[in-house]
């Protein structure tokens, strides 16, 4: 039989909310794993006065209908900033979310690889986001596990609908379940307290506000932490007023407990440890909304939290190698002990980053997920 697919580029009003709401209210509307992205986020994604990424970024959204009933969303970014440091011409596809039918899947992606090449771009890949801080990669194992407030959830079927359409491998990263320790290793808490001495660093977040800390030392942080991931898997730096689009986000889920900023004797930020408290079960009952009640479930979940995601590590370059990531583990650990958290996930780690798979050695652990990205020449 025969079924009418019909594209539509986002214009209207009415278009983004559906572009927004068609994951969490209609194809994981009854999916427990599924984590929803802030619903006002994803409104912003086209709008430059709140998406700042637009300064350098251009981006297409698009839905599919099927017999008149959405099926699927997918946006096209070209990041040119990435194709500027990396002298590739790639588009990105992010955002893909569709039914199990290869008929829609094949013409989003269409979408965005006709979008690519009327700007000259000719490779395509994806799900990346506008840069590292957005949802990225597509789940291909750990079907069985709840999302985190900074992964995409899907379906299995994704991987198999993105690769019929002539997509290959490209990145790949972890996820794990950590095991807490019932106690703190007194032998690292020795090495750390050596180790402070020694470099002359000391931590921020043992003494200051969190407010405080961003005032002063955000942007520094922001910019070590470029040039710590500078050669990462299509990493892209975050800058300009990019950063207050992070601050906006992060900032407000940190809880000062599992953060940790170190500074030298200098007073230059050499090191940054943030784990969140996770907010997934709180946006999972709000559906993504903030209003009227949702608010109140995420402080609750900052302030009060039971279970953590590692959300990122990141040591300046020079300061590599001499023992600073341990200092942040060693604290953070430290007050996760004592405060009675017994479960922390990892955030995606990718597969070729072997400095950050190195530091957890001292943690027990087992992977859980993992997610790719896949690219195609156009």
């Amino acid at each position: 039989e025969f079924s009418m697919i019909e594209i539509k580029q986002v214009g209207s009003k009415k278009d983004l909310k559906a572009f927004a709401r068609f994951a969490v209210d209609v194809l994981y509307r009854d999916c427990k794993l599924y984590v929803p992205s802030l619903y006002a986020d994803e409104l912003s994604v086209l709008n430059p006065k709140k998406n700042f990424s637009l300064e350098h970024c251009e981006v297409r959204c698009f839905l599919a209908y099927k017999d008149g009933k959405i099926a699927g969303r997918i946006a096209g970014i070209v990041q040119n900033k990435y194709n500027e440091i990396s002298g590739r011409k790639c588009i990105r596809f992010s955002r893909f979310d569709c039914i199990d039918d290869a008929e829609v899947a094949k013409a989003l992606l269409a979408a965005v690889e006709a979008f690519g090449k009327e700007k000259g771009m000719d490779t395509m890949h994806g799900p990346w986001g506008f840069n590292d801080q957005d949802r990225e990669g597509l789940l291909t194992y750990g079907f069985d596990r709840r999302a985190t407030y900074v992964t995409n959830y899907n379906y299995e079927y994704y991987e198999k609908l993105v690769k019929d359409n002539g997509f290959t491998d490209e990145s790949e990263w972890l996820e794990y379940d950590f095991t807490v320790p019932e106690e703190v290793d007194e032998r690292i808490s020795r090495i750390s307290e050596r180790i402070k001495e020694k470099l002359g660093v000391r931590d921020l977040a043992e003494s200051m506000s969190m407010k405080k800390m961003v005032k002063e030392y955000g942007y520094e942080a922001i910019e070590m932490t470029n040039a710590a991931y500078a050669s990462l898997d299509c990493y892209v730096p975050v800058e300009g007023r990019e950063v207050e689009n992070i601050f906006q986000q992060f900032v407000t889920i940190i809880n000062p407990r599992y953060f940790s900023l170190l500074v030298n004797r200098d007073d230059e930020v050499v090191g940054m440890g943030v784990i969140l408290p996770s907010v997934a079960n709180a946006l999972i009952k709000s559906r993504g909304r903030l209003f009227p009640f949702g608010i109140f479930r995420l402080l609750h979940a900052i302030s009060r939290p039971d279970e953590l995601e590692m959300a990122l590590i990141a040591v300046r370059p020079d300061y590599q190698k001499l023992g600073v990531n341990s200092l942040m583990i060693a604290r953070i650990m430290k007050n996760i002990i004592e405060d009675g958290i017994h479960k922390i996930e990892s955030n995606p780690e990718l597969v070729s980053n072997v400095a950050v798979q190195s530091q957890w050695t001292s943690l027990e652990r087992r992977v859980i997920k993992r997610r790719k990205t896949f690219v195609k020449q156009i």
